[in-house]
């Protein structure tokens, strides 16, 4: 049933019988495991021998699919996290001033 191709990290897959399109993240050769993520991000591992279980065909990624989106919401919660400190230190600055009036 399986046309047997080898899975190949970041290449996308179509599993026919299951109507359900996913890529290859990992292979570990010595466990022989297969990490893969599917379209909803749910991450499974499966054995050398479901895979080649598998009615599979070659798919391209698919549209809107894209790991640069994920980048940049790392990038943005990296500058969130800035801004955050920023407002940290404002808040330091008003703790400061708060003392400096009980003192009166």
């Amino acid at each position: 049933m399986s046309r047997d191709y080898e899975p190949t990290p970041g290449q996308w897959y179509q599993n026919l019988e299951e109507e359900e399109t996913f890529r290859v993240l990992s292979v570990d050769e010595d466990s022989e495991l297969i990490q893969i993520e599917y379209l909803d991000g749910d991450i499974e591992e499966i054995d050398l021998e479901t895979w080649h279980e598998m009615d599979l065909e070659l798919t391209e990624e698919p549209e809107g699919w894209s790991e640069a989106d994920e980048d940049e919401d790392e990038d943005d919660f990296d500058e969130d996290w800035d801004e955050d400190e920023d407002e940290d230190d404002d808040w330091d600055e008003d703790d400061d001033y708060d003392d400096d009036r009980d003192d009166y």
